[in-house]
């Protein structure tokens, strides 16, 4: 609908299409150097802070020398964990779990011997338990020396880490970054990033409407991109191609966008 009414070729603020950020490009670099030398790495930071662009980034960086599997079904089971690496390494999963975990170690040496780097990703890691992230600690101990395991998650992880009784998995962190929320300069360069991108007038939102936007998402990436989408909806709907603070009012103005004592 977007595309059809501003007469554009792909959809802006896309989740698959969004690029690094400064700071984003900084643990990036990090972490393309640990994939090489091995560890375990942590990138925290509040929800849609931009975490998954770093994520998505890195599985797409180099896949025919990187292999990055992803667990991002963490609720489950260590049992179904396993299961869950078998199938991202398009390994059998039949069996019980030393089996399924022997066959995870021989294809993981495997590759190593092919020359490929192995790069584990946990997303959501702040809600695995933390018996199954130990007994996953100990797995990946077997796996060549040089695979580097990435532990995407919350900054509740790492209150669980601080306790004494994990010391033995924070003791082999190796590289830790937290995510951090956008100045308001860099919000606005990225929303209008996002209309270079594709090909949209900065003059698409008003200066009123892009303040107001930027204030009103507190840094925080996703509700950037999800109160750009909204709003150039509603000028759809209006029959505008102008994005001014009738719009952006109007979206604030849903319930999930006010405050407890707004609502009350």
């Amino acid at each position: 609908m977007i595309r059809a009414h501003f007469g554009l070729d792909q959809n802006p603020f896309s989740h698959e299409r969004l690029s690094l950020l400064r700071q984003q490009q900084e643990i990036f670099d990090t972490l393309r150097v640990h994939c090489q030398q091995g560890g375990l790495c942590l990138i925290v930071g509040e929800p849609g802070t931009g975490k998954s662009i770093i994520k998505h980034v890195l599985r797409e960086h180099d896949p025919k020398r990187m292999l990055t599997p992803v667990v991002n079904r963490t609720l489950h089971t260590y049992h179904s964990i396993l299961r869950i690496l078998c199938e991202a390494f398009q390994i059998d999963t039949d069996g019980v779990n030393f089996r399924c975990e022997r066959r995870l170690i021989e294809e993981a040496q495997r590759l190593n011997h092919l020359g490929k780097m192995l790069v584990p990703i946990v997303d959501d890691a702040h809600l695995l338990d933390v018996d199954s992230l130990r007994r996953l600690r100990l797995l990946f101990e077997d796996f060549p020396k040089n695979h580097n395991l990435v532990l995407i998650a919350q900054p509740g992880l790492l209150t669980k880490l601080a306790l004494t009784v994990n010391e033995d998995i924070k003791s082999r962190v190796t590289y830790s970054a937290v995510v951090p929320k956008l100045t308001a300069e860099d919000m606005n360069t990225f929303i209008l990033a996002e209309l270079d991108r594709v090909a949209l007038a900065h003059r698409t939102f008003t200066v009123e409407a892009l303040d107001l936007i930027v204030r009103s998402s507190e840094g925080i990436l996703r509700r950037a991109r999800n109160l750009c989408l909204s709003t150039l909806l509603e000028a759809v709907r209006d029959r505008t191609k102008i994005v001014d603070l009738k719009q952006v009012n109007r979206v604030l103005l849903q319930p999930h966008w006010r405050q407890e004592q707004d609502l009350s």
